[in-house]
């Protein structure tokens, strides 16, 4: 499973305007529907979702990254986004750092194995620095896309 299967291109967001943990997932999930991958009937639904699942412990993972993510019927695929925050957020992070770089993931229920495919998949692109590092100077969707691009392609030469 490669990232660009996943993350909706159109959808992320190279400039987080949001600066409170629950505004960015908001944001976030407003940037899937605005795509047409979420439906706007179901946006209220899949942020109180990612909130709740948020309750049970921050998926602020520490060095500046977090993975809010939930399964939720809305979702008809596996898909994603990417944000970038230029000021970093407070999301109670396992580090107590702030956060810089989000992936949210949204699953259906019935797809479990997909959900925890794509978490591995993120998780293990993140805990490279220089992933992090050029995803953080990234400043377009163009070059964001190009990264993630670039990371698939790096995982099918490892494989």
């Amino acid at each position: 499973m490669k990232l660009t299967d996943f993350v909706v291109r159109k959808a992320i967001i190279p400039n987080l305007k949001a600066t409170s943990k629950a505004d960015v997932i908001r944001e976030m999930v407003v940037g899937l529907k605005n795509t047409g991958t979420i439906k706007a009937e179901d946006e209220e639904a899949v942020v109180a979702a990612i909130l709740k699942r948020e309750e049970l412990g921050s998926t602020g993972i520490g060095n500046g990254v977090a993975v809010p993510h939930t399964k939720h019927p809305a979702a008809e695929e596996l898909v994603a986004t990417v944000a970038i925050s230029r000021d970093g957020v407070d999301f109670s992070s396992l580090d107590g750092e702030d956060v810089f770089i989000l992936f949210l993931l949204v699953s259906p229920p019935d797809r479990p194995g997909d959900h925890l495919r794509g978490l591995e998949n993120i998780s293990r692109h993140l805990r490279s620095q220089d992933f992090c590092n050029f995803l953080k100077q990234s400043t377009t969707e163009k070059d964001i896309w190009e990264l993630l691009s670039e990371a698939d392609s790096s995982d099918e030469e490892e494989s």
